[in-house]
């Protein structure tokens, strides 16, 4: 499970490279290609929509049994991930309007997106950091079970859709570098 939650966090990495060149590109004035940056977003916000909430709620329920002082960092967790989902909720509005031809400054649409990317980097390495040690030195072999069975039913047939669904954002992963996980 470990390994699957590092595989993920290197997806997940990789995503948020894609978004950033598609950053660089607007800082430099320049228009980036807006529909894979909303194919990104959307992908995002379904993955956190059908995994990633799930799985850390079953998590971070376990870890506040098992650890003493886990609370502290799965609450922290929790609030910064909401306020990240808060973030690319509004980045996703304001791709909305762009996409509609609407007029939305680019200078803060690219401030928003890096500031999106930064506190989305420091919230995988926070997880890297604090919670996967916590897991590796708290859950037993039948935690870790329970933690794969609260993926959603039907998840890999899910995954495949979402690779259907978004091919060119898959295009760009496959250029993207290996990240550091």
């Amino acid at each position: 499970m470990l390994n699957q939650l590092r595989r993920d966090h290197a997806n997940m990495a990789r995503m948020l490279h894609v978004l950033q060149l598609k950053q660089k590109t607007l800082a430099r004035g320049e228009r980036p290609n807006f529909q894979l940056v909303r194919e990104v977003v959307d992908y995002i916000l379904d993955y956190q929509d059908g995994f990633t909430q799930p799985l850390e709620k079953v998590c971070s329920q376990r870890l506040k049994e098992l650890a003493p002082g886990a609370e502290e960092v799965t609450d922290r967790l929790a609030r910064d991930y909401r306020a990240l989902k808060a973030q690319l909720k509004r980045l996703s509005n304001d791709l909305d309007m762009i996409l509609m031809d609407a007029v939305v400054p680019m200078d803060r649409f690219a401030e928003d997106l890096k500031a999106y990317l930064d506190a989305h980097r420091a919230y995988l390495r926070d997880e890297r950091e604090l919670l996967f040690p916590l897991i590796r030195d708290y859950f037993e072999d039948g935690d870790l079970e329970r933690l794969a069975d609260a993926l959603p039913e039907g998840a890999t047939a899910e995954l495949e859709r979402l690779q259907e669904a978004y091919p060119e954002l898959y295009a760009e992963l496959r250029d993207a570098p290996d990240p550091v996980t």
